[in-house]
C-alpha cells in the first residue's frame, strides 16, 4: 500500500509540528545523536545503522544528511507511518515493518552484516523492563564490537523532586517556545483517520498494533543503563540532557 508522494510530505511535516510537543529541544536532540554517529561511526566506508521505532523517518532522515554514505534500516510495526516514510524520503533507508522485541525480530531485518549503530527516539520507553532487557540482548547480539546504541528519549530521574524539576524545565521551555499549542498525538491520529487514501493502512495498523498499558516504563537512565550492561554493553550514560529530554549512548 503506496501514499502519494506529495500527499506523505504535507502529513510528515505535521507528524513534525505535533511531535515538537512531547520532546524538549527535539531538534537539538537529533542533532546530538548525529553528533554521536558522526564520532563513533562516521568513519567507515559504509555504517550500518537500524533506527528503531523511526515512525515515518525523522530521524532516519537527519542521520542520512549527517551521513550520506550510511546504509539505514528503519524499523517499525506501524504501516501508516512506514509508509509516509517510504514516500516522503524514498532513499533514505530501507523500510522494515516488524514489531520490536518480538521473537525473530532480529533476522526481520535481513541483516547482510553486523551492525555498526542502533538509534531510536522515544519508543524505548515502552517496553516493560524484563521485554526490554530482551531487546538490548539482541540489540548486543547484532551489533559489531564497538558498536554503539543511542536513544533519544524521555528519561525521568528516579528521585521524585528531581524528577519534578526536570519536567518543570521541559514545561517552561514548551511554553517559551509556544509548542504546547501544537496539535497533538490524538488529533492527529483522528485528522488522519478522515483521510480516505489511509483506509486501508489504518486498517493493517490496527491489526498490527499491540495493545499498549499506560505511557511507558518510567525508567530512568540510570536503570537503562544497569539493563544495557547486564545485556553485554560495556559502558552506559547519558551524553546530553534537557529536562527529561534525553540522549543514552551505550558502547558494544
Amino acid at each position: 500500500m503506496r501514499v502519494d508522494a506529495a500527499l506523505a510530505g504535507t502529513w510528515v511535516d505535521r507528524w513534525e509540528r505535533q511531535q515538537e510537543r512531547y520532546a524538549v529541544e527535539r531538534e537539538e536532540r537529533f542533532t546530538v545523536i548525529a553528533d554521536v554517529l558522526e564520532q563513533t561511526v562516521g568513519h567507515r566506508a559504509r555504517p550500518l545503522v537500524a533506527d528503531l521505532g523511526s515512525g515515518p523517518g525523522s530521524l532516519s532522515a537527519r542521520v542520512a544528511a549527517r551521513l550520506p554514505h550510511a546504509e539505514i534500516i528503519a524499523v517499525d510495526i506501524d504501516p501508516l507511518l512506514l509508509a509516509l516514510g517510504r514516500a516522503r524520503h524514498p532513499r533514505v533507508a530501507r523500510w522494515v515493518e516488524t514489531l520490536i522485541g518480538r521473537p525473530g525480530w532480529i533476522g526481520d531485518l535481513a541483516l547482510d552484516r553486523p551492525l555498526d549503530a542502533v538509534v531510536s527516539t522515544t519508543a524505548l520507553h515502552y517496553p516493560p523492563p524484563d521485554a526490554l532487557l530482551g531487546i538490548y540482548r539482541d540489540l548486543a547480539g547484532a551489533l559489531r564490537p564497538g558498536g554503539v546504541l543511542v536513544n533519544g528519549d524521555h528519561l525521568i530521574p528516579e528521585e521524585p523532586p528531581l524528577a519534578e524539576l526536570a519536567l518543570a524545565i521541559g514545561r517552561r521551555r514548551a511554553q517559551r517556545k509556544g509548542t504546547g499549542a501544537a496539535e497533538d498525538w490524538s488529533q492527529w491520529w483522528a485528522a488522519a483517520g478522515r483521510v480516505p487514501e489511509f483506509a486501508d493502512l489504518l486498517t493493517a495498523r490496527e491489526r498490527q498494533l499491540p495493545p499498549t498499558d499506560g505511557p511507558g516504563n518510567g525508567l530512568s537512565a540510570a536503570r537503562h543503563g544497569e539493563l544495557l550492561r547486564e545485556a553485554g554493553f560495556r559502558q552506559a550514560g547519558p551524553v546530553w540532557q534537557y529536562g527529561t529530554s534525553s540522549v543514552l549512548v551505550a558502547l558494544r
